[in-house]
């Protein structure tokens, strides 16, 4: 059974909550201690498989296998037409041996059941074990599911999956298009100096470009795992560092595809509401989510359960609305409170929380600071803020609603400084096509990205959740309304809100949207009012000039037609009316949104008259005189 103790033992050590983490880890080292078998065996059964002599394929193939496993080994060719290939040999005389092995493993399981008396049954490990071993010895079933794993995740860029060649694979024999790229091993070892291959040594700049190297490759392995995990549900079963590389464009490498993972869409909705309520805290919410995946077994005490997962998990110190610890440690709470009241751990369940405490590990080599946390979540934030989802706004309102259904406005604002770190998001806020904001979601600047990023994900397609977030706000009826008789619109709150210090930001930006379309209508106006003959009292153009000088004056203005889809979206118009519908009841907060009003269209006025001597100025006037720069702060 030396071939099955082999895979069982690599099988076992991605389901700790059956044997322990500390065994799990140790059995993780049997996947880079597979000894080869001959390679006269293995081109002997390519020629039986393939139906002719290797050459008649391949016009080289490696002297020895680039890497072994449990069922086959993998050889490094190349085909007739010039490309680079691998080709993975099974094992000879594999299938009765597994048979075999499996149903003798099923009979001592059951002895250690009755001997342990343990409540779970071993014997559907076995089972399981068996159903994946069994697709594991066709390789054309791999086959399929490679092609499948990169239909999935053809449309992310950062995900690279080869190609299967399928007129050179059979039930034993496995072709792909070869992928060049770093082992993660291999950029540990280069960010820390020791020695790889032929190479003894490494400079200090060869170290650093290492280490970026590496952070890079497991930020995207943490985003590909949530990727799988919340999006496509379609999980690598695999996910030892052996079986991931780094390309030199940048992107994150996924080798064999004998066992894939699938996910129904309540789990995958389950597994995004339990990340958001170990951050939030919420523990009856988490235990409620750990149900609905089938992972607490039916008649487990659910007071227990939720006090233990808030004592274990309760001392978590947060850092910009991220938890700010090692994603190790709160696994190993996890895993205690499971093997204390048995819990029944799903595969993906634990294929994902392995996957990711095995990248925060590679990480830690080359920044010892590194958090998951901090690299996941920001992924998870821009779920919510974006997916339509029934199940996704039921995530979001447990997290910005308090339980009388009234909205936590520090929350969601600390949602969007969250999601003002996701590159995509940032995206909205660049204008123009420019690079995109690198901005972190503390200090003034930050603020002022954030700001700006609202206000570019309101009108934008992307921004759905949000509106629907600012109607649920302006359109909740309170408890407190009902009780005295009369349906007093929650909006106020969003007025509240908006006139608020703490949104001095988002006026400010407003305010820039509102001088925007100011100082352009200004300008049009000016501009009819030249091409109609009209004295103004500046000095004219010459002729030869006067087109190419007033065409500056038509130059496009940064954000203009953002800004202006902004104001004139009807949609945000309901919102705002509806919000303005409540205010009426509060005569002290009409006074306060009015003066707040008229102040920032003062404001914006003056800042757009001043846009306009400015540029009439520098147009008319050249460098005769000189005139402060066109940035001007607001403040109010």
């Amino acid at each position: 059974m030396a071939l099955l103790t082999d895979a069982v033992g690599q099988s076992l050590s991605t389901r700790p909550d059956i044997i322990g983490p500390e065994i799990s880890k140790a059995l993780s080292g049997l996947h880079d201690q597979i000894p080869p078998f001959p390679r006269d065996v293995a081109m002997k059964i390519i020629e039986e498989e393939l139906g002719s002599p290797v050459e008649a394929f391949f016009c080289y193939m490696s002297k020895e296998p680039v890497a072994a496993a449990s069922f086959g080994q993998v050889y490094r060719g190349v085909t007739l037409d010039g490309s680079n290939v691998a080709v993975k040999v099974q094992r000879p005389n594999l299938h009765h041996v597994v048979v075999r092995d499996i149903y003798i493993l099923r009979i001592a399981l059951g002895l250690v059941q009755k001997i342990a008396k343990r409540k779970s049954d071993p014997r559907l490990y076995a089972d399981e074990l068996g159903r994946g071993l069994s697709g594991e010895l066709d390789y054309t079933l791999e086959a399929a599911n490679a092609s499948e794993f990169l239909e999935a995740h053809s449309s992310y860029s950062f995900i690279r999956v080869p190609k299967v060649l399928l007129h050179l694979s059979r039930k034993r024999v496995l072709t792909m298009e070869w992928m060049v790229g770093e082992n993660p091993s291999d950029l540990i070892s280069a960010s820390s100096g020791d020695s790889v291959a032929h190479v003894s040594g490494y400079s200090e700049r060869q170290q650093n470009d290492a280490k970026r190297r590496l952070i890079d490759l497991v930020n995207k392995g943490v985003e590909a795992s949530l990727v799988q995990l919340l999006d496509t549900g379609l999980l690598h079963a695999d996910p030892h560092p052996g079986n991931v590389r780094y390309t030199s464009s940048g992107q994150i490498g996924f080798l064999d595809f004998g066992l894939l993972c699938r996910m129904e869409k309540k789990h995958q909705y389950a597994m995004l509401a339990s990340i958001v309520h170990i951050v939030n805290g919420d523990w009856p919410s988490l235990v409620h989510a750990l149900t609905e995946m089938d992972i607490i077994r039916p008649g487990t005490s659910i007071q227990r359960v939720t006090m233990d997962l808030e004592y274990a998990l309760g001392e978590v110190e947060f850092k910009d609305g991220i938890p700010d610890v090692k994603f190790s440690k709160v696994l190993g709470k996890i895993w205690s409170i499971a093997l204390k009241y048995h819990f029944r751990m799903p595969p993906y369940y634990t294929l994902v929380l392995r996957s990711l405490a095995s990248l925060e590990g590679l990480a830690i080599a080359a920044d010892k600071n590194f958090k998951t946390f901090e690299a996941a979540y920001p992924y998870v934030v821009q779920k919510l803020l974006t997916d339509n989802s029934p199940a996704t706004r039921r995530i979001l309102h447990s997290v910005v609603l308090n339980r009388r259904k009234e909205f936590q406005w520090q929350k969601l604002s600390l949602f969007l400084k969250v999601g003002a770190t996701r590159k995509s998001l940032r995206q909205l806020v660049a204008p123009n096509g420019e690079a995109s904001l690198n901005c972190s979601p503390g200090g003034v600047n930050g603020a002022v990205d954030i700001a700006n990023l609202v206000l570019r994900l309101l009108p934008s397609k992307d921004g759905v959740v949000l509106r629907r977030l600012l109607m649920t706000a302006v359109s909740r009826i309170t408890v407190r309304s009902i009780e005295r008789g009369y349906s007093n619109w929650d909006g106020a709150s969003l007025i509240r809100m908006m006139i608020s210090k703490e949104a001095i930001f988002f006026r400010q930006q407003l305010c820039k949207a509102i001088a925007d379309l100011l100082y352009k209508w200004m300008l049009e106006g000016i501009i009819a009012m030249i091409q109609h003959g009209s004295q103004l009292g500046l000095r004219s153009a010459p002729n030869n000039r006067d087109l190419s000088l007033h065409s500056r004056l038509f130059s496009p203005i940064s954000d203009y037609h953002h800004h202006q889809s902004l104001l004139r979206d009807r949609r945000l118009r309901v919102i705002f009316f509806k919000a303005l519908d409540s205010v009426r009841r509060d005569p002290v907060l009409t006074v306060r949104f009015c003066w707040v009003s008229f102040i920032m269209f003062m404001t914006a006025s003056a800042l757009a008259c001043h846009r306009i001597v400015v540029s009439l100025s520098e147009i008319y006037l050249g460098p005769v005189v000189s005139l402060p720069s066109k940035r001007v702060a607001i403040s109010f």
